[in-house]
């Protein structure tokens, strides 16, 4: 791709992203279709990510402890384990799965729509695709994604548990001691947001492909391997910036 269409793709991700988001403030509202994808995008994704996010737990816990065992710190685990699922693990965990299940799903669902020429059929009706299809898809995307962000922290903590305290031989109390410490306002809030930035990236993007896609089957994939893709750097980047932003925002220094 050269760096014309790259432009031009990034502008009509935005555009696209915005009229998305305006449309949340006009009539009519797709409750139905929200609730539809809310469904879609949580239930339908909690099981894979109760599942990344149990063993993502119980192996990090388990690595950790066995390098603070050498230097003598093994009790600190919990506290290690803790902060690094609030702020990194657990969103960025989530916000992977997600762009890999619901993100998928929404660029093929949109892309066979285009393909099927449904999409011309709802403008002959005077009704807004935007407002049908992409805004229920962000507000999911947005409201969805933190709540399974939240679910995936506690299992991880759990699973981090079983690990420090059935295999390594620690103090339960004093694991659940340490996590009790690090939830202050500083973690909590670089954990919180995270998930909401994310999930409106994936659902963006996701739809930006589907609606840009042409050419059969074969463009059907490629739209839906973009959409993945793209999902997963944009997570990567935005984690990294969010990240130093945060640092910087709450006095911590580098």
């Amino acid at each position: 791709m050269n760096i014309k269409g790259l432009v031009s793709d990034i502008q009509d991700c935005y555009l696209l992203s915005i009229r998305g988001i305006l449309g949340i403030f006009r009539r009519p509202f797709y409750f139905k279709d929200t609730i539809e994808q809310m469904d879609y995008a949580g239930a339908g994704s909690f099981l894979i990510i109760f599942l990344v996010s149990l063993f993502i737990g119980m192996a990090l816990s388990l690595q950790l402890s066995a390098e603070l065992s050498r230097l003598g710190l093994k009790m600190y685990t919990g506290k290690v384990v803790g902060i690094s699922i609030i702020r990194e693990v657990g969103p960025v965990t989530a916000a992977l799965v997600f762009s890999g299940r619901v993100g998928a799903g929404m660029a093929s669902e949109l892309g066979s729509m285009i393909l099927g020429h449904q999409i011309d059929s709802l403008r002959v009706f005077g009704v807004d695709p935007i407002k049908k299809l992409v805004t229920p898809r962000i507000l999911s995307a947005v409201i969805m994604l933190p709540a399974l962000t939240l679910m995936g922290d506690a299992v991880s903590l759990f699973g981090a548990y079983y690990i420090a305290v059935f295999v390594s031989h620690q103090s339960g109390y004093f694991y659940w001691s340490s996590i009790k410490d690090i939830l202050n306002f500083e973690n909590v809030l670089a954990g919180s947001i995270k998930p909401f930035i994310f999930g409106y990236l994936i659902a963006c993007i996701s739809c930006y492909m589907g609606f840009s896609t042409k050419g059969g089957a074969v463009g059907l994939r490629k739209s839906t391997t973009r959409a993945v893709v793209m999902s997963i750097i944009m997570i990567i980047i935005s984690d990294f910036i969010l990240t130093r932003i945060l640092l910087y925002v709450l006095g911590f220094s580098v």
